[in-house]
């Protein structure tokens, strides 16, 4: 048996970042629940908030760097989240009608999509390269 907490054997692997990408999924649940709990118009049906947290959360769960799969899967779900609340957060700026709590959750889950997509992104970028390696000339 090894000294290394659990899990920590994960980090050796190069370009991996889905340990990352889990936390923001979970974190964006959260704000995601809350911003459409709050008075207001919300962006989301009662039915189609539970399902993008179901989503979330069991991508999130189920993230690990021996399933090539799930990297997609969360690649498709921040791109996912950047259109909708990054479209919605825009739509509110311009629309002037100032800043609301509402308004101010929106644009950072917007942002917590934003940097989903990029980690996510760098995990299949290394999970292609290691796969694909780049030979020297």
């Amino acid at each position: 048996m090894d000294d290394q907490p659990h899990g920590s054997h994960f980090r050796s692997v190069p370009h991996y970042y889905g340990d990352i990408v889990r936390v923001l999924f979970v974190f964006a649940a959260i704000l995601v629940f809350i911003t459409e709990s709050v008075a207001g118009d919300n962006l989301l049906s009662a039915f189609s908030t539970i399902i993008v947290l179901l989503a979330l959360v069991l991508a999130a769960g189920v993230t690990n760097p021996r399933q090539r799969g799930i990297h997609w899967i969360n690649l498709l779900l921040a791109v996912a989240g950047l259109l909708i609340f990054g479209g919605s957060a825009l739509d509110r700026y311009r629309a002037g009608l100032g800043f609301s709590l509402k308004d101010i959750l929106v644009t950072v889950i917007a942002l917590i999509f934003l940097v989903s997509l990029y980690f996510a992104t760098r995990t299949i970028r290394g999970l292609v390269l290691r796969y694909h390696p780049v030979q020297p000339d």
